[in-house]
């Protein structure tokens, strides 16, 4: 039987991240079995756009708000106290509900070695580096860019 190592996060030393306006990132764990975060956003923040893992499953927990998650090409509005898991391979994206904001419990399994990939979302934030590096990084962090005419289209109703 192989030991398991405990992982602690508290509150007041956990490392945020602001990655775009009215979106904050709390990093939790970041292991070979486990990657952890909380997302916060304000209402009409962005939120992630769409993408897909190769390797792992991503998982979503609202704690607070309305959350809109792409998958495949439905759109679901997750409401506090609602979960829903992304295998890999599947295109998906999330923002707040129109009107609403959102906190998350956001989870990779197995971990994806990511808190450098929010660490840079927040260095182009804060331009000191740029969206290329972004799209350079996908392989490393298993972060793959798609596209999706359902997205697009919530979005474009957003903004209207």
């Amino acid at each position: 039987m192989t030991e398991a190592t405990v992982h602690l996060t508290r509150a007041t030393t956990a490392e945020t991240i602001c990655d775009g306006p009215g979106s904050l990132i709390t990093l939790l764990t970041d292991t070979a079995e486990l990657t952890c975060n909380t997302a916060a956003f304000e209402v009409g923040a962005a939120g992630a756009p769409v993408h897909f893992h190769t390797k792992a499953t991503e998982f979503f927990h609202v704690t607070e708000g309305r959350l809109d998650v792409l998958v495949g090409e439905e759109i679901h509005t997750l409401a506090k106290g609602d979960f829903l898991s992304v295998p890999p391979g599947v295109k998906h994206a999330f923002a707040p509900a129109a009107g609403s904001t959102a906190e998350v419990l956001v989870g990779f399994t197995p971990g994806m070695a990511r808190f450098d990939y929010y660490r840079l979302l927040g260095r182009v934030r804060a331009g000191s580096a740029a969206v290329q590096d972004i799209i350079d990084s996908q392989p490393v962090y298993d972060n793959h860019y798609a596209e999706s005419d359902a997205w697009a289209g919530r979005q474009r109703s957003a903004e209207a």
